[in-house]
């Protein structure tokens, strides 16, 4: 059973579609004992990093997802601002993060990609995999994925980097370390390539 984590990210109901979907078991929840039922984690990702940490900690949740990911070794997957609080902190806000994969989220340099494109980085983009990348088995990376962002993971550690996009400049897209995984785009308006993501989500072992 996947529990999605409920701490009002907007793109909710078009995971749970690509869950159905793909006949996926899945809950919405922010219930401590509901979380720590579940076998895996998928925190869902639209808004701002300091409101979407504090919802967290209002809701009394992360110590049980620190315990059931870190502790017992459940998957996890952050999906956009979802993937940003897997990191240690972000220059989007404050606040730490879960610092689950050790990184920093950062800006995207804006005078660095020229007179265009310019921020966000909106739409379709095609994607270089690394080899091995445990969710991104038989993804078509030329179709690539769907990205709304301003800010973008960057991994301390280059090996826990799957994937990587160019947007003017060349910026990580996918992480992953042990048992937590994170995607800057957004699987659940990626067609094909977002059920693909979310089925090897579901089968990772």
């Amino acid at each position: 059973m996947i529990a999605i984590v409920d701490y009002g990210s907007g793109n909710v109901g078009a995971i749970m579609n690509l869950l159905r979907q793909r006949r996926i078991p899945h809950i919405l929840t922010g219930k401590p004992a509901e979380l720590a039922a579940a076998d895996r984690f998928i925190l869902p990702g639209v808004g701002a990093f300091d409101p979407t940490m504090e919802t967290l900690m209002r809701a009394g949740i992360v110590d049980t997802l620190n315990e059931e990911v870190l502790g017992k070794g459940k998957k996890a997957l952050g999906i956009c601002v979802g993937m940003h609080l897997l990191a240690e902190g972000s220059d989007e806000g404050q606040m730490p993060g879960l610092g689950w994969i050790p990184g920093h989220v950062r800006r995207i340099d804006e005078e660095r990609l020229g007179a265009a494109p310019k921020l966000p980085h909106m739409g379709w983009n095609s994607i270089t995999i690394r080899p091995g990348a445990a969710l991104l088995d038989d993804i078509d990376a030329d179709r690539g994925f769907y990205f709304l962002h301003s800010y973008f993971f960057d991994a301390r550690d280059p090996d826990h980097v799957s994937a990587r996009v160019s947007y003017g400049v060349d910026f990580p897209c996918a992480v992953e370390r042990e048992n937590v995984f994170g995607m800057q785009f957004h699987p659940e308006k990626s067609h094909a390539n977002g059920m693909r993501l979310f089925a090897n989500f579901a089968a990772v072992r």
